[in-house]
């Protein structure tokens, strides 16, 4: 492998790592924000009530989102290895 097909791979290897993540930490904004909103319009300042809406949630998106991410991260690696098998090339 040349150092272009090098930049590639890891290329889209940091897309395939923000592909995966994506859904799951914007959940855990999603959440987090209006668990803000409710406590700046409540003023109820508790620490722990931001926490366990929010483990909850990502949890539940990762229980979501667990097959369409591990699909995609199957098809990256099979792609990978194809690639390291047949030595480099596209």
């Amino acid at each position: 492998m040349n150092d272009a097909e090098v930049m590639e791979v890891a290329q889209q290897a940091i897309l395939i790592t923000v592909q995966v993540s994506l859904p799951v930490l914007l959940v855990g904004l999603v959440v987090g924000v209006a668990i803000a909103l409710v406590q700046a319009l409540t003023q109820v300042q508790e620490m722990t009530l931001v926490f366990v809406p929010k483990i909850v949630a990502i949890f539940m998106a990762m229980f979501f989102f667990l097959p369409a991410m591990m699909r995609t991260l199957v098809v990256f690696m099979e792609a990978l290895a194809e690639r390291i098998i047949t030595g480099g090339g596209g």
